[in-house]
């Protein structure tokens, strides 16, 4: 790669992108654009400025980009009830597409010939973030410096740190020994001591939610209303996407909701443990379930089902913008149209339990599955023909077997 003029940085003012952006400007003389993305992490990001000028930064952009994760990423991932090897929710996976889009965006309209991530060559966001730029920027040059540089433990970071004059500002209570990323729908914790599959962690080292054992002891009810597969109002409030989810994050914390400890398979072929909370995303994975329950036709449902696993792999893996998962996106969002409704939770103990569903698209009919008298309105005498003509494979089999 012929060396970069002006490098766009994804930038959130911690020790290893501010590592990295002076590394820049020390390798390639080039100009650094910084770029920081609010996308609900609930952290301040007034340091994030000066720290970029203190280096010379005149571009530097921090947006508020909130309600587009939520609206435009977390919804119509949901709609696709998208879980990873049987348990993640996603949280980070569905964050780095919309980074690596407004990443893109700014480095075009600024004039910068390369892009930079601090991202490992360990782990899957590298990839993420790549193969995002490159579906939208063919032409992308990118800088991936843990790939570059020889830079590789935290002593080594904090050596250059100090050497370069870089604030590493440290935290009050110490820190988290984990390598954390949050974002609206979740937070991760990696590395410490979960390096280790047997190690238990204590319950310090979660952040989002009530330990289940010290959630109140009195469970409760929240009704959430869907309108084409999307969450728009809980308990009869209105609200954005970004709201709704921040309401369900609060309710499912306080009733320690959303708690996961998994070993996955990344997808460069390492396998590793994170603990994940995710609260609201949690609620709303069993109520959006619950509504397509009585919404969707059985081999609709059946059918989203058997390609969901597909779906979210897409997701893990990087694919956002590929032209595989936008297909798969257009075919769940058909399905969704008559996804509307009402469901009825029961929250307790870190438990999300179902307690009622109404919808007036229902594909529910009492006077067919009463077991009261049905007047008629179902021939139970129909299923012996039914029965027989699908056994029929059956009895020929076992005919043959039998000779």
């Amino acid at each position: 790669m012929s060396k970069p003029r002006k490098v766009a940085l994804a930038y959130s003012g911690g020790l290893d992108t501010s590592v990295i952006l002076k590394w820049l400007q020390d390798t390639y003389q080039c100009e650094v654009v910084t770029f920081t993305a609010d996308i609900g992490q609930g952290e301040e990001l007034d340091h994030v400025r000066p720290k970029a000028q203190q280096f010379g930064v005149k571009e530097i952009f921090i947006d508020d980009l909130r309600e587009e994760f939520v609206r435009d990423f977390v919804f119509p991932m949901f709609r696709a009830n998208a879980i990873y090897e049987g348990e993640y929710l996603l949280g980070t996976s569905i964050a780095r597409p919309l980074i690596a889009k407004r990443l893109v965006e700014i480095a075009r309209a600024t004039g910068c010939d390369a892009i930079s991530h601090g991202a490992t060559g360990k782990g899957n966001d590298q990839v993420r973030f790549e193969l995002g730029a490159y579906a939208l920027w063919p032409e992308a040059k990118v800088i991936a410096p843990w790939r570059e540089w020889d830079l590789n433990s935290r002593e080594k970071l904090l050596a250059y740190a100090a050497e370069a004059g870089i604030p590493i500002a440290k935290k009050k209570d110490g820190g988290s020994p984990y390598s954390m990323d949050a974002n609206a729908l979740h937070i991760s914790y990696e590395g410490g001591g979960l390096e280790d599959p047997w190690w238990t962690p204590d319950d310090s080292i979660w952040r989002l939610t009530t330990n289940p054992e010290e959630a109140p002891n009195e469970a409760e009810y929240v009704t959430i209303e869907f309108d084409k597969g999307d969450a728009v109002a809980v308990n009869g409030v209105k609200g954005t996407p970004y709201e709704i989810l921040e309401v369900l994050n609060k309710l499912g914390g306080k009733h320690g909701i959303g708690r996961l400890d998994l070993v996955e398979n990344r997808y460069v072929g390492i396998k590793s443990r994170g603990c994940y909370e995710t609260p609201g995303g949690t609620i709303l994975l069993k109520a959006h379930r619950a509504i397509e329950s009585l919404c969707l036709d059985r081999e609709q449902a059946h059918l989203k089902d058997e390609m969901m696993p597909r779906y979210a792999k897409l997701i893990y893996n990087g694919y956002w913008f590929s032209p595989e998962r936008r297909m798969l996106q257009a075919l769940i969002d058909d399905t969704q149209v008559r996804v509307n409704g009402e469901v009825k939770l029961k929250l307790y103990k870190g438990a999300v339990y179902n307690a009622g569903r109404r919808s007036k698209d229902t594909l529910f009919d009492a006077t067919l599955s009463t077991f009261e008298d049905d007047r008629g309105a179902y021939n139970q005498k129909d299923a012996e023909g039914f029965i027989r003509l699908n056994g029929l494979r059956l009895r020929t089999g076992a005919k043959r077997d039998a000779r």
